[in-house]
């Protein structure tokens, strides 16, 4: 019998067998085999609920159960709830961490250049909170009556995709997390809000030659060492080259700081900037930090297209489980969209990928023809029923 592959067998051929085979040798291989739910089904499962946006397990078991003569030709089986419960809070969520580490990896490999002129690597790194039920998740405690995690993400500006992730407790600190960026290649450059403002971190970044550009605090004691000429047509009021000192005059920090003052000409608003970047351009650092939204702009994605706002699961290995299986989705949607040069946004290609995941054509036909999810009689039918009233 003739067979051809559905939209959802078309995005699994994009995650790697052979990297998630080897994942599991290295580290996380089962110590006796599973019975009717493998990591594989696992994952597939998970990556369904995201693209579907399943709410609960009960949806998903349902779900998979309709579809299942659609899932046998993926080797996908329908699952009890119980079953993928006990799987997402046992099996150890840190395998698809290090399956998000490597799906990173070919996707960095298709996606676009940054909009700047210079070749340094751009990176952009803040947090972001998912409130929980201090009840139901208490291990995530981080004040009397709430409860949540923290997202801290390095985002890289080639394709605006996540590179690194760390997910904490809400209660650790955004300095405590920074430590990531020492891992950063060399003259590679990251932004980052005054949330981030921390003399030891600013030079620690500097030993290993990593520029960041973020916004000065304001009351913070300097001394100016050097001015330089600016283009005030551009929006530039100051370039210099400070010190920090203390009230005493002595040295919090043992870098030159490089401080830009610059005033947006559509919002009238003046930012003053500080970076350890000697090289470029007063009005290329302003735009870099003006470029750092990027990362708001993911947080944003995620929360409103993907589940990771509600959860499966109380544990925190289901927790993790659905965030990192999120993010994975993510990279795959970002993969499609680079791959094939769709020029619809990741939102758009999701919802076509939603309404069309187990029809029987290539990905890039619902694309280039994305036909309505009703004909054009059922059409008529819905403009005459609402003329009644």
């Amino acid at each position: 019998m003739a067979h051809r592959n559905t939209i959802f067998n078309q995005i699994l051929q994009f995650v790697s067998r052979h990297d998630f085979k080897q994942i599991e040798k290295d580290g996380y291989k089962p110590k006796r085999k599973y019975r009717s739910l493998d990591r594989w089904g696992q994952f597939c499962t998970m990556l369904f609920a995201q693209l579907t946006g399943q709410r609960s397990l009960r949806d998903i078991s349902s779900q998979m159960a309709f579809n299942s003569k659609k899932l046998y030709h993926i080797g996908l089986r329908p699952v009890r709830r119980s079953t993928l419960s006990d799987a997402n809070r046992c099996r150890d969520a840190g395998f698809f961490e290090e399956l998000f580490n490597r799906q990173y990896k070919r996707c960095a490999a298709v996606v676009p250049r940054h909009r700047f002129r210079f070749k340094n690597k751009l990176y952009s790194f803040d947090s972001s909170t998912i409130d929980l039920c201090l009840k139901l998740f208490p291990w995530a405690s981080f004040r009397k009556t709430k409860a949540g995690i923290k997202l801290h993400t390095l985002v890289d500006h080639d394709g605006y995709i996540p590179c690194f992730v760390n997910i904490t407790e809400a209660k650790v600190h955004d300095i405590q997390a920074a430590v990531a960026l020492l891992t950063l290649p060399a003259n590679s450059i990251v932004a980052m809000d005054r949330g981030y403002v921390d003399f030891g971190l600013f030079n620690q970044l500097t030993r290993r030659q990593v520029y960041f550009v973020t916004r000065m605090k304001k009351r913070i004691k300097h001394t100016i060492i050097e001015r330089r000429p600016v283009l005030k047509s551009k929006g530039i009021t100051s370039d210099q080259t400070i010190r920090f000192t203390s009230q005493k005059g002595l040295k919090l920090c043992p870098i030159k700081i490089r401080k830009i003052g610059y005033r947006d000409p559509n919002s009238g608003k003046h930012y003053v900037f500080i970076t350890n970047n000697f090289t470029l351009s007063a009005i290329s650092i302003a735009g870099i930090y003006k470029d750092r939204w990027q990362v708001e702009l993911f947080f944003k994605w995620i929360k409103q297209n993907l589940k990771i706002k509600s959860f499966l699961g109380t544990s925190k290995n289901a927790v993790m489980t659905q965030v990192w299986i999120a993010l994975i989705a993510m990279l795959l949607i970002a993969f499609i969209k680079f791959t094939s040069r769709f020029r619809q946004s990741l939102k758009d290609i999701l919802r076509l990928l939603r309404l069309n995941l187990f029809d029987t054509r290539s990905i890039s036909n619902i694309f280039d023809d994305p036909s309505p999810p009703y004909k054009l009689q059922d059409r008529r039918q819905l403009s005459l029923f609402i003329s009644n009233f």
